[in-house]
């Protein structure tokens, strides 16, 4: 059974850092595109950063730019979201993700997603 299982979620003061890790499991994922969403109360899911496959190019989301870093470790079958600079608006419920999306920004082109972990900045 293919599983995706995030971590490292929390409650933190503005200014923090955090670092989320997703864990998969069934099968390797080296050769797909591995991704972090996030979902806010009320809002829809968004991308929040990507790691590409087969480039190992990079795409990060305009809010979270300079602040947030997505991190693979292929041989261990783990990504990494290490989030640096947390403000209010950074909380949601964070999901991984991975497939083989044309387009990284949407959700539809995602095979796999973890059950989401809570992260809560406060002011």
């Amino acid at each position: 059974q293919v599983q995706l299982v995030e971590s490292g979620g929390g409650s933190v003061q503005a200014g923090d850092s955090l670092r989320l890790s997703c864990a998969a499991a069934g099968r390797s994922f080296s050769v797909d595109t591995l991704a972090w969403f996030r979902q806010a109360p009320g809002k829809e899911r968004e991308v929040v950063a990507a790691t590409i496959w087969g480039d190992g190019s990079t795409y990060y989301a305009d809010s979270v730019k300079g602040r947030f870093t997505i991190s693979r470790d292929n041989a261990k079958n783990i990504m990494y979201l290490q989030m640096n600079r947390l403000k209010p608006e950074d909380t949601a419920v964070y999901y991984c993700a991975a497939g083989r999306p044309a387009n990284v920004i949407p959700r539809t082109g995602y095979d796999f997603w973890g059950q989401g972990t809570q992260v809560t900045v406060s002011s």
